[in-house]
């Protein structure tokens, strides 16, 4: 697959998921706890197509500032024309573990669904820290992979599927449990962290966001499934009643008033980048 075709299905994804029901239910709710303010500068790590940023210049009004960080050159070209008509909108090159930005530059921050994708979500969580103002808040979002569950008549191999997603599709399968955890360590107040069951009831739709036919036969070429059994399971699946869901987490931080107040000795060590 060309990597201009592979671009054009991921963007696909990422716009069925922010139109499905679970999408539009957290990310709305992430939105309104950021509680962006009219001048507010606002970073989205990750902003892939810049599906969300035009809600945030909305929330940041004519006076604020809303950057997009990806590293993809595709995504980024996607996201700068579809935000040409904003003004306040900026598109960088950046990657979440060195963001483009001077310490202490963004009022708000977001980080929705790409932890689970990074090299080292600390690092990344870290780094949010040392970009933000005193006062600023940033939302995490990210689902919790070792929750999916399919229903079918063969549980095993709805059982192996889940494993194959955890072990080999997703880097950082169980990331959403420890969005709180991670905030603390870098020095963050952990305001809420809060749990949203993507629950499906038919099978389009959970395609749509599991991708269960691509995912299993790459699971039966890679040896993890028998192919014949998995052909029958995505057959009986498709035939319904369906079933299938997995929880996904968001969580909310601040910065302390004081620069050091409830920063242990680890979150300071990486506050300065040290």
């Amino acid at each position: 697959m060309s990597r201009s075709r592979a671009v054009a299905r991921q963007i696909s994804y990422l716009d069925e998921a922010a139109a499905s029901d679970v999408g539009r239910r957290y990310k709305g709710r992430l939105l309104g706890e950021l509680r962006i303010g009219s001048g507010h500068v606002v970073l989205d790590v990750g902003c892939g197509p810049g599906t969300d940023l035009s809600a945030m210049v909305a929330a940041a009004g004519p006076d604020g500032r809303v950057i997009g960080v990806d590293r993809d050159a595709g995504m980024r070209e996607v996201a700068r024309r579809r935000t040409r008509a904003e003004p306040g909108v900026e598109i960088l090159a950046g990657d979440a573990h060195a963001l483009p930005l001077g310490p202490a530059s963004v009022d708000r921050a977001r980080v929705d669904r790409v932890l689970q994708h990074v090299d080292d979500p600390a690092a990344a969580v870290a780094e949010l820290r040392r970009v933000l103002r005193r006062g600023g808040r940033v939302a995490l979002a990210e689902p919790d992979w070792d929750t999916l569950a399919i229903d079918a008549t063969d549980v095993a191999t709805s059982r192996a599927f889940t494993r194959f997603v955890t072990g080999h599709v997703v880097r950082n399968a169980g990331i959403g449990r420890s969005l709180g955890r991670l905030l603390h360590d870098a020095g963050f107040i952990v305001e809420s962290v809060d749990a949203t069951v993507a629950l499906f009831r038919d099978y389009r739709s959970a395609e749509a966001i599991l991708r269960m036919s691509a995912v299993a036969e790459r699971a039966w070429r890679a040896g993890h499934l028998d192919e014949d059994r998995a052909r029958a399971w995505l057959s009986g699946l498709t035939a319904g009643p369906f079933l299938a869901g997995f929880t996904f987490i968001t969580a909310i931080g601040r910065i302390p008033p004081s620069a050091m107040s409830g920063v242990g000795r680890a979150g300071v060590h990486q506050a300065i980048g040290a």
